[in-house]
């Protein structure tokens, strides 16, 4: 029998749930394009509530321990005492979440002879050293798609905020202020704006599709160019790379996985191509973007706002610039552990624990290396590496 190691986030401070604001999720099938939404045998948990915290466990306790398994839940993932690295020694899987993530690095993965499988509960699986799993054999899974809707949903209100400038306007009412001028002195219209993505899968073009209705100048880059009818139903422009496309755009979202090729992309270089005044929104991952780089882009003015959901490490640590530094709207990795797509992210991971456990092939499209290589949505997305690096900095954020 196997040991199941579990990394997700604290539970609510205040307690895990006993009740929560709405009653049921609206029931989906397929996801767009067509592909089925996990189809685990069954669940041992009420879609909606909180799985993604220690308590919730992804709703996995009963079917692994039922089978003979073990599962050890943690949240305690940074330093060399963590329980993490305390369990790994005779882990046969390891699962964790991008939002609080395991960072799987050839130290650790070299410290855990048994381990046969990691998961990433949601999509990105940067976190782990993909080079020392595809030389060690460690087959890396991820729920593809499962919260890709709920990340859109984020960047387009990510957007909104910068350019109408909410979040200040919000802050002077919970103030007591009125003063509009002050309010709107960096308030804009998105209509009319020229906007971009860094990447067009599943995400980014879910963005641009949420973006089509407010009349606002599409464009594009990624190394897979989309279809003539998609360009065309959508009025987007192709461009063949970054620096191509961002002197064109008044707001540049990126929606593209962390590997070699894309970690600091968006550094001074990259910046000083930008329109002076430009919005940029990274829900992708941190370390795409230079920490440094920002802070100085909107010290300076070139950058008019720069709204985030990820960080580089995670938990950042509490001096980290991003969270002091002018006309920012960060948030601390949620845009994809809505209650909504921890229900499918959940359902999703256990889906791959019997197929794995049952010895029957995992879905081509939740595979990122197998069998000593990159795979299925892998191939397609990532470029073989290590993005891990810098990661042990996560440990000056722990509460030990």
């Amino acid at each position: 029998m196997a040991k199941v190691l579990c990394v997700l986030y604290d539970d609510p401070v205040d307690g895990y749930p006993t009740s929560y604001a709405r009653d049921s999720l609206p029931k989906l099938t397929h996801y767009p394009g067509g592909q089925t939404v996990p189809s685990p045998q069954a669940i041992d948990f009420t879609p909606g509530e909180l799985l993604g915290s220690v308590s919730g466990e992804l709703g996995l306790r009963k079917y692994l321990e039922g089978a003979g398994h073990t599962l050890v839940v943690t949240s305690d993932k940074d330093g060399a005492d963590s329980v993490l690295d305390r369990e790994l020694a005779d882990a046969e899987v390891v699962i964790s979440q991008p939002f609080w993530p395991a960072y799987m690095t050839a130290e650790r993965i070299a410290k855990a002879p048994n381990l046969k499988l990691i998961i990433t509960a949601g999509i990105g699986s940067d976190h782990t050293d993909l080079q020392a799993a595809i030389e060690r054999g460690v087959t890396v899974a991820e729920v593809t798609y499962s919260n890709s809707i709920s990340v859109s949903e984020h960047v387009v209100m990510l957007i909104l905020s910068l350019v109408r400038n909410y979040i200040p306007m919000y802050q002077t009412v919970v103030s007591g202020g009125w003063n509009i001028a002050d309010c709107v002195s960096r308030s804009y219209d998105l209509e009319g704006m020229h906007v971009g993505t860094v990447a067009a899968g599943r995400i980014g073009l879910a963005v641009l599709k949420r973006l089509k209705p407010f009349d606002v100048n599409l464009h594009y880059t990624d190394r897979h160019r989309l279809p003539a009818d998609v360009e065309k139903e959508l009025g987007l422009t192709f461009h063949s790379d970054a620096a191509s496309m961002v002197p064109i755009c008044d707001v540049v979202t990126i929606n593209a996985p962390l590997h070699p090729e894309t970690e600091h992309l968006f550094g001074d270089e990259m910046i000083a191509k930008m329109k002076r005044g430009t919005y940029l929104v990274n829900t992708a991952r941190g370390k795409i973007c230079d920490r440094d780089a920002i802070v100085r882009g909107l010290e300076s003015g070139q950058l008019a706002g720069y709204a985030g959901d990820v960080w580089f490490p995670q938990p950042a640590p509490q001096d980290h610039p991003w969270r002091t530094m002018p006309h920012h709207g960060m948030t601390p990795h949620t845009s994809g552990t809505s209650l909504s797509a921890q229900a499918r992210y959940a359902a999703g991971t256990r889906e791959i624990l019997e197929c794995f456990f049952e010895g029957r092939p995992i879905r081509e499209e939740y595979l990122i290396v197998d069998g000593g290589k990159l795979a299925g949505a892998g191939a397609h997305a990532y470029s073989a590496g290590n993005a891990t690096g810098g990661s042990e900095e996560a440990a000056r954020f722990s509460k030990k």
